[in-house]
């Protein structure tokens, strides 16, 4: 038997399905028309805000004077300086080692002590060296003791050969003993130079002042002429040196500099800025680093306060010239444009006027000018955001260099303020002690809690 469907249910769901649908196409369509008219509100709101903006924040109207700060150029000396990166090092450095094998008895200096040359830093055991030298002493006795006798001799062959009483071979003979003697004697002389030089070994002298290093034996061990790390290491930091590095293009600027005359270099400390000790230039190298493509100075600072420190990294910089009255300006007052540098001049009825500058050489705080402006120009340094040529400006009165604001005040006028710090003390009350409770650690006020009471549209305090 076939099963038959019933009609009138089917009918029945697919009513509902298509009532389900009709209400889910009217929802969307009721809130894409809701959405569309916010939309449209929201964009009609805006559009007279957009319109001010535009006007106000568009190009300056000629109508309207725009602010600015101005400088007038100042004549003066500018010196020309070439700037480096160096490393300073030690303009003597010196390991000690001893000359003498033998047992360390004794140490004279403390690590990081300044020494003077001749000072006696170490001594080792002179007991077997100065026996030497005793007996160096006692042979050069016996031998001019002999050479005595043999000169005594010698006289009497003498005698006795002019009388031929004697024979004139043996005379001879007894003159070429008597030299050989003396040439002994001058031999011993030199063995017992030899063995006060030896003796003096035992004493561990510094070769130049300076400052020692980190001991490296101590007392009591065997030291060796043969050892490679020596005693100590003796540094020379009074004067020191400074190496560093020039780009090669200006190798033909420095050496012109340097035949004129002796240059001056100053040296920077961490902060970049400060000159810690000027010093002057030693020497250029005589060949450029292939490899990096710069060429090595030597300058010599006196260092009096021991500020500069073997292999400290430095920044340094070389004088090579000075620009007798030149205009300089401040680096703000020079900006550049697609035709390259200018400035903004203040002409008759505060009217500016972008004038093409020459900029010599420029820092971070002023710029040599070479053309384009004189001492008697005024120049804007601040204001360019709404600035054109031809635009009337008004020059402020503030030269002055503009300072942080380390404690910004809040925005709003002071009312809010005050209603917004009770609103505070009041939610700290709250938090600590709950409200009402007069026990609460922050201490609620009367005009903290008296608005709450207040009736609706009293004013507040």
């Amino acid at each position: 038997m076939l099963f038959k469907p019933d009609m009138k249910t089917a009918g029945d769901g697919v009513i509902k399905v298509a009532g389900k649908a009709r209400r889910r196409v009217v929802s969307i369509t009721v809130l894409l028309l809701i959405l569309g008219g916010l939309g449209y509100i929201g964009w009609r709101a805006m559009q007279p805000q957009q319109g001010g903006g535009d006007s106000r924040r568009g190009g300056f109207r000629p109508d309207m004077t725009v602010p600015v700060l101005a400088a007038t150029p100042k004549i003066e000396d500018v010196p020309v300086y070439l700037d480096g990166v160096g490393a300073v090092r030690a303009l003597n450095n010196v390991t000690v080692r001893a000359q003498v094998d033998g047992k360390l008895i004794k140490v004279n200096f403390k690590e990081g002590q300044d020494v003077k040359a001749g000072d006696i830093l170490a001594e080792i055991d002179p007991v077997l060296y100065k026996a030497l030298y005793d007996q160096a002493v006692a042979k050069k006795a016996q031998d001019e003791a002999t050479l005595a006798n043999s000169k005594l001799d010698l006289i009497r062959y003498e005698q006795l050969a002019q009388s031929n009483a004697g024979s004139k071979q043996q005379a001879d003979t007894q003159r070429a003993l008597v030299a050989q003697q003396e040439a002994l004697v001058k031999a011993d002389q030199a063995a017992i130079d030899n063995a006060a030089a030896t003796l003096s070994y035992t004493n561990i002298v510094a070769p130049l002042s300076g400052r020692a290093g980190l001991r490296q034996v101590d007392q009591g061990n065997i030291i060796h002429a043969s050892d490679t790390t020596g005693l100590v290491v003796i540094t020379q930091l009074q004067p020191i040196a400074v190496l560093f590095s020039l780009p090669q293009q200006q190798i033909t600027r420095a050496n012109a500099a340097a035949a004129k005359g002796t240059l001056s270099v100053d040296v920077f400390g961490h902060d970049g800025v400060t000159v810690i000790d000027t010093g002057t230039l030693t020497g250029i190298d005589n060949q450029v680093d292939q490899t990096t493509g710069t060429v090595k100075l030597k300058a010599e600072f006196p260092n009096p306060s021991y500020q500069l420190w073997p292999g400290q990294f430095v920044n340094v910089r070389l004088k090579v010239d000075t620009l007798k009255d030149a205009t300089v300006v401040p680096t703000s007052a020079v900006q550049r444009g697609p035709a390259g540098t200018f400035s903004y001049v203040i002409g008759e009825g505060d009217i500016v006027k972008a004038v093409p500058v020459t900029v010599t050489q420029q820092n971070e705080l002023s710029a040599v000018i070479a053309k384009g402006l004189s001492a008697s120009d005024r120049v804007v340094t601040t204001g360019f955001a709404n600035l054109s040529d031809g635009a009337k400006v008004s020059v402020g009165t503030n030269t002055g260099e503009p300072t942080a604001d380390l404690a910004p005040r809040k925005r709003g006028g002071s009312k809010g303020s005050d209603a917004g710090e009770r609103r505070s003390k009041r939610g700290q009350g709250q938090q600590h002690g709950g409200e009402g409770n007069p026990s609460a650690p922050m201490g609620q006020t009367a005009p903290a809690a008296g608005p709450s009471n207040a009736p609706q549209g009293a004013k507040q305090p």
